[in-house]
């Protein structure tokens, strides 16, 4: 395993909610990230597919680790996701790529898909400004 994978993974594991999601870090490389999440009953909405939340949430912080894989340390500066269809199965998929970074900020994308029996399902897209956080906020 990477060093960069399991400085992503510690990240990860000091988040809470990420904790409280089940999240996991599957892949970290230099502009690439992928974040899987079980789908658990308590994560769904009364219709039965993932609630929104989970889906945006795994968009963001899979946006987040692909630009601060180039970046360093960062944040979310903005996001915009569009949901394709609704998200029924057993654990979403998130992975996103580094369109392109700069020297303080980075352009990602990210396409979430659901796993249902065996197959991947795209169930959202996103599109976010990822940026370096300064040296005096750290």
């Amino acid at each position: 395993m990477s060093d960069l994978v399991q400085m992503g993974r510690r990240v990860l594991a000091s988040q809470p909610f990420s904790v409280l999601l089940g999240a996991q870090l599957t892949r970290l490389e230099p502009g690439i990230a992928e974040i899987r999440i079980p789908l658990r009953p308590e994560l769904k909405q009364q219709h039965g597919f993932a609630h929104g939340g989970v889906i945006s949430y795994a968009a963001d912080n899979a946006l987040t680790f692909a630009g601060g894989s180039m970046l360093g340390n960062c944040l979310t500066a903005e996001f915009k996701i569009s949901y394709v269809r609704p998200s029924v199965g057993s654990e979403l998929i998130a992975r996103a790529h580094t369109v392109h970074a700069g020297r303080n900020q980075a352009t990602c994308r990210c396409d979430v898909f659901v796993l249902r029996e065996g197959a991947e399902m795209l169930t959202a897209t996103a599109l976010g400004t990822i940026t370096k956080v300064p040296p005096a906020e750290q």
